[in-house]
């Protein structure tokens, strides 16, 4: 049984279905709740079932989840002893974690020095290097000024390459270079927009592999010297770089390259003296693996992971917060089966715009290996101020097929009436024959809707 006894009360710094989430895993843990709240989400499911709620803002999220100051509050004023950020929002915040803990709370996360690091790319891939994680090939730290010196590193690399912000993420902030006459304006460009969105001009240049695969190694880890991976899972089905279904394990590894980036992982980690739950992203193409970032917070997709290890990811994470060592080592994480997730969005899944509105009904699917993460129900407003997630739809099964099988049956089963979803898309992708044959590579889905421009 996990311990988290010092962890009396949790402060959940978000909303939807991470907070039901993390809300649950709290209430197993007889660990006390405080949801938060901005004025455009008072029908929240969560909030019925915590012990306490505050409302800390206004609908936009700079006046609400994003208001540091507002959270803090929340956490005196109810006497909460801990708070977890979720996803999005502040997770990924060094200066969020930093002021939470200086302010006398636990952060459920890594410390903020670890955010800093992992959150810049190039000192993150430095880092990895260190600890000996397969890389991109690149420029090794900030791609020069220099003109010529540039040329050399482009050369040495070779072409295709890609210029990245140092501090970018979510598909924003790169540039792919095809030839060395384009390169020097290219990485002016990249620089100006670098400064402008995320105030740190810095780039950095890599190989760019132009039909690689996304495969990430999901990792537990508690400051105190172990650390664990839990296996990898293959998010390769993505839309201007957002993942649409993500599955445990990845199909189609090669093994020895597999159990050798898992060990690496698991070394970086207790290199840098991570705490938490984390996530490495790679990009695989050939046989090999590259790192490209590492996502200090609970992922989105981590429910798959859960699914074929039997490990509630989130409740480690409580646990590890509460000052505890890891509960488990790698002698107790065994692989079994095959999970699948589709993100449920709140959109048209023609053209992709969100639906928000009010869910005039709502049947979640069932039946065996089959779990739905949504904070929906009958008669719920979707709100148009925040992110379109509604719901994650999860399957597990002794193999792939029969997690597709399953999810196959649960898509023709749930139903979403009064606001348009992505389900149809879902429908249509289980039972595409590439995806169902596994190993498809980042530029699948987009070449399928006709967006490819590779």
């Amino acid at each position: 049984m996990l311990k988290a006894a010092t962890l009396e009360k949790v402060l959940i710094a978000n909303r939807g279905e991470i907070a039901l989430r993390i809300l649950r895993a709290c209430k197993e843990l007889g660990i006390k709740t405080v949801a938060v709240y901005s004025t455009a989400d008072r029908e929240l499911m969560h909030l019925s079932l915590a012990d306490e709620t505050v409302c800390i803002g206004a609908a936009p999220a700079a006046k609400s989840y994003l208001h540091i100051p507002a959270i803090i509050a929340a956490a005196e004023v109810t006497g909460a002893t801990a708070i977890h950020p979720g996803y999005g929002f502040l997770a990924e915040n060094a200066d969020f974690a930093e002021q939470v803990e200086r302010s006398g709370f636990a952060f459920i996360g890594p410390k903020a020095d670890t955010i800093r690091l992992m959150g810049d790319k190039v000192s993150a891939k430095d880092a990895m290097k260190k600890a000996g994680v397969p890389t991109v090939p690149g420029s090794d730290g900030p791609l020069p000024e220099d003109e010529e010196t540039a040329l050399r590193i482009g050369r040495e690399v070779g072409y295709p390459v890609i210029i990245k912000a140092a501090g970018g993420g979510g598909g924003r902030g790169m540039r792919v270079v095809y030839n060395e006459e384009d390169l020097i304006q290219s990485a002016k460009l990249t620089r100006t927009e670098a400064g402008a969105a995320f105030g740190n001009p810095m780039v950095y240049l890599e190989k760019f592999l132009t039909n690689p695969r996304h495969v990430e190694v999901q990792v537990l880890s508690d400051g105190q010297g172990n650390a664990i991976h839990l296996g990898d899972r293959d998010c390769s089905l993505q839309r201007r770089h957002q993942k649409v279904i993500e599955e445990a394990p990845a199909p189609d590894i090669d093994e020895t390259a597999r159990q050798e980036v898992f060990a690496r992982c698991v070394k970086a980690c207790i290199d840098i003296g991570y705490r938490g739950a984390g996530t490495f992203e790679f990009l695989y193409e050939n046989g090999a693996f590259y790192f490209i970032e590492m996502n200090t917070r609970v992922q989105v997709e981590h429910p798959v992971s859960e699914m074929v290890t039997g490990v509630d990811i989130v409740k480690e994470m409580l646990s590890i917060a509460a000052g505890n060592k890891l509960s488990l080592t790698q002698d107790d994480i065994v692989i079994r089966g095959h999970a699948l997730e589709c993100r449920i969005n709140a959109e048209d899944p023609a053209t992709f715009m969100p639906s928000p509105g009010k869910v005039k009904h709502f049947h979640a699917p069932g039946g065996n290996g089959v779990r739905v993460d949504s904070h929906l129900y009958s008669g719920y407003s979707v709100p148009p101020n925040y992110d379109s997630l509604i719901g994650k739809l999860i399957t597990y099964g002794g193999d792939r097929d029969e997690a597709m099988a399953r999810m196959r049956n649960a898509l023709d089963e749930i139903v979403v009436d009064g606001i348009k979803t992505n389900v149809p898309l879902h429908r249509d992708l289980t039972r595409d024959p590439g995806f169902c044959k596994g190993g498809v590579n980042i530029h699948y889905l987009e070449k399928k809707l006709g967006m490819d421009k590779h």
